[in-house]
């Protein structure tokens, strides 16, 4: 599935080319002008250079003509390195209109030139493939927050075929699965995660509705609960219990504001279970969620009393 909708990608010698003090006008210069430019100013002796250079043909690639590559040798173009003001090398420019918009000094890593070639890409009036791919993501939400989970899946597998390692819909196709009952799966992919993107807040949110799932498979009978905890409101374990329960029900705000109540009356009892509970119910929801603000902001306020 072509999520960008691209035509065949452009040849790489049409894309990336090495560049010279004689050819710097017309293909940085006057090239900018329809497209933009990114310069890679190195030398066969730049360690960092091996690096860089590859990742960022690489992305210059990945974005199928909507950006341009050239390679500047410092040591055969030691006239253009003066007049660009290069200190140390790499240093990378990109030029749109003639002028340069953009650029950064050393190595950086994948997520970082990848940015930076959106970035550029966007500020020259393009459409990046990162900003497509955002696009595609934000309409698989929409499936899945529409009840369509198998075609959210299908469209979240699509895109990091694109993209393996973007996190949102790496996040996105596990919680899809989670919604279709599919745990166990949801788990397998979680675990295949990417070490890039395994920290990431979108793949965090997705471990923290994991462990939720689970919960509400072993979750008990809110009415024997409510009625345990309202015989006996210290009755820690069943307010614990109760609030699972809640949360199984889609009650999530009140079964953040009974873990608040454990959390008051013993903020120790099993071993912190009710703090950690809350933060597993913030991870799993949006940060500006009102039952997140609230609830964090009620927590704090024990916590620091």
């Amino acid at each position: 599935m072509d999520l960008l909708n691209a035509a065949a990608s452009p040849e790489a010698t049409d894309l990336i080319k090495d560049g010279s003090e004689a050819t710097f006008m017309v293909d940085v210069v006057e090239a900018s002008q329809e497209t933009p430019v990114i310069v890679d100013f190195w030398a066969p002796w730049c360690g960092p250079c091996k690096t860089l250079g590859p990742a960022l043909e690489e992305a210059v690639t990945a974005a199928k003509g909507a950006v341009k590559m050239v390679k500047i040798n410092v040591d055969e173009a030691q006239m253009i390195a003066s007049q660009m003001r290069i200190q140390s090398i790499p240093t990378v420019y990109a030029f749109s209109k003639g002028q340069p918009i953009d650029g950064f000094q050393g190595a950086q890593p994948g997520s970082e030139i990848k940015a930076f070639v959106d970035r550029v890409i966007e500020a020259a009036g393009g459409e990046s493939p990162g900003g497509q791919l955002d696009d595609a993501v934000e309409a698989a939400e929409d499936m899945l927050a529409d009840g369509a989970a198998v075609d959210a899946a299908q469209t979240f597998a699509a895109i990091l075929g694109e993209d393996p390692n973007h996190a949102g819909a790496y996040g996105g196709l596990v919680r899809a699965h989670i919604a279709s009952g599919d745990l166990e799966q949801a788990e397998a992919i979680l675990n295949g995660a990417p070490a890039e993107i395994s920290t990431s807040a979108e793949v965090e949110a997705a471990h923290a509705q994991l462990e939720l799932a689970k919960q509400a498979a072993d979750a008990g009978p809110v009415a024997e609960l409510t009625a345990a905890v309202e015989a006996d409101p210290d009755n820690l374990q069943a307010r614990f219990d109760l609030a699972q329960a809640l949360h199984a029900n889609g009650n999530v705000e009140e079964a953040v504001a009974q873990l608040l109540d454990l959390f008051r009356r013993d903020r120790e009892w099993n071993d912190g279970a009710a703090k950690a509970q809350l933060f597993t119910i913030f991870d799993a929801l949006k940060p500006n969620d009102p039952i997140v603000l609230n609830g964090r902001r009620k927590l704090s306020s024990m916590i620091f009393a």
